[in-house]
């Protein structure tokens, strides 16, 4: 107990104003195990905020669940053993039916960039409402043509012509069609511990058993994944390509139609690419007339802090990108950039996508880029997250259940295992510590096969004090 005490002061102490000092010896401890009692009273971690949630008068948590079961799919799942029912959110934090204030880590799964109902972007979208809801790009519009610009003056070389699509699945499957048509090649290269998406072309991209179903997947290949803590050959960017290569020599007629890989693996575990793998093979698939796809749907628009794109980090620039996700700060919105050679293809044929460059879509999404370049976001989560990783990696040094802390800027995994040698997931463990988290009012995120990794990938309005009040809850 005194050890927790001593951690938690330290965690807060270091990261924090005053207020931390006054609230400290309101604390309350129980420790924490799969043993601890369901009365336990979670400690008033979270800081100050100026702000009041609405009082909620809808539904209750039962009721929407009992619907949820009876009108959609049972495919859907939720986090926690007793769901939330989150009803509103502003900035970092979500607030539940009964006004309890939780501090959002996990972004709506890496969607909410600028912060959960950020003003100006709900202007921008409320503004273009009241004009024009809808109309297909059969009609000009400047508001798609304003984003489009926008968007293609934030990359690098000549990735310059924009198509807009709905999520990220779309854009992976989009991507796809253009590599396979401007290499007139079939054959596709992924990443094992890959995920690009749950449709019926991109789960076959996707290499996560708990993702797919046993349904055709034609001509798609998993390589070798260059994971440095896991991976066979560690940090050996080399050797990982030489798989690539490999696969291309003895697995294919020698030709292959492209190559796809996130810079940072989101739902596989906060993975990132041995460094120097991307420029290797990049120059092996383009030899074998492929194209390069970097799937940047939760690395893009500053949240790695070092570079504005996550292929940027691996010192590559690709022949086509993907983004969804933190485009749209929660809007139903992804984009696929490529260079004009490789859009030509495209045509050929009718090329269309009903909603596809929205009017609404793109107003809020064009407000996104400006409110992350005014907001100067990419240095914030650098800063945020540097300090972030150095708090997590010294708090690792104290407890051998972490046994591995990774990331950059604020996508930041977390991995749980119960022998460290023979890096045994810490399945059970984690899941205790998931709910003991969600109690004191941390919302994260799970990743990995086994679910053992933690996925701290919040608003990208994230501060140090918020990381301070997630180092101090993984030490309560």
């Amino acid at each position: 107990m005194a050890l927790q005490r001593q951690l938690l002061k330290k965690a807060l102490g270091e990261a924090h104003p005053r207020w931390v000092h006054r609230h400290f010896q309101k604390l309350s401890f129980s420790g924490l195990s799969s043993s601890s009692s369901s009365s336990y009273e979670a400690p008033p971690l979270l800081p100050p905020f100026e702000y009041q949630p609405r009082t909620y008068n809808g539904p209750l948590a039962d009721q929407v669940l009992q619907k949820r079961k009876t009108f959609l799919g049972p495919s859907l799942f939720h986090y926690y053993q007793k769901p939330l029912n989150i009803v509103e959110g502003k900035m970092q934090y979500l607030f539940d039916e009964n006004g309890k204030r939780y501090l959002d880590a996990f972004a709506g799964i890496v969607t909410v960039s600028c912060g959960h109902c950020h003003p100006d972007v709900l202007n921008a979208i409320t503004e273009q409402s009241k004009l024009l809801q809808h109309a297909t790009t059969i009609y000009l519009h400047h508001a798609i043509a304003d984003f489009a610009e926008a968007l293609a003056s934030k990359m690098p070389g000549n990735l310059k012509v924009v198509y807009f699509v709905n999520s990220g699945s779309e854009a992976n499957e989009l991507a796809m069609l253009m590599a396979r048509l401007y290499s007139g090649n079939l054959g596709m290269i992924s990443l094992r511990n890959a995920y690009h998406g749950g449709s019926s072309s991109t789960i076959g991209l996707t290499a996560l058993r708990t993702w797919k179903y046993p349904i055709p997947e034609g001509e798609i290949h998993h390589v070798v994944n260059p994971d440095p803590y896991r991976g066979v050959f560690g940090y050996d960017a080399k050797l990982y390509a030489k798989d690539v290569q490999d696969h291309i020599d003895y697995g294919s007629s020698g030709n292959i139609a492209g190559f796809i890989a996130e810079t940072i693996q989101g739902v596989g575990g906060t993975v990132e690419l041995a460094p120097g793998y991307l420029k290797l093979v990049y120059d092996i698939v383009r030899k074998a007339g492929g194209v390069c796809i970097a799937d940047e749907v939760q690395t893009g628009f500053g949240r790695t802090g070092s570079h504005y794109w996550g292929f940027e980090t691996q010192g590559v620039i690709p022949d086509i990108v993907t983004m969804a996700k933190g485009i749209g700060n929660g809007l139903p919105l992804g984009a696929v950039v490529t260079t004009p050679e490789i859009a030509s293809v495209l045509a050929q044929k009718i090329q269309f996508n009903t909603f596809g460059g929205n009017p609404v879509c793109s107003a809020g999404g064009l407000e996104v880029l400006r409110v992350l370049d005014k907001e100067k976001r990419q240095a914030h989560c650098n800063d945020v997250g540097s300090h972030l990783l150095e708090r997590l990696r010294a708090l690792q040094q104290g407890h051998e259940i972490i046994g591995d802390v990774r990331g950059r800027g604020l996508m930041v995994g977390v991995e749980l295992v119960t022998d460290r040698k023979e890096k045994t997931p810490a399945k059970e463990e984690a899941s205790v510590l998931f709910e003991k988290l969600r109690e004191l009012g941390i919302l994260l995120g799970k990743g990995g096969l086994h679910g053992n990794v933690f996925r701290i990938k919040p608003p990208m309005c994230f501060t140090k004090d918020d990381a301070g009040i997630l180092l101090a809850a993984y030490t309560v």
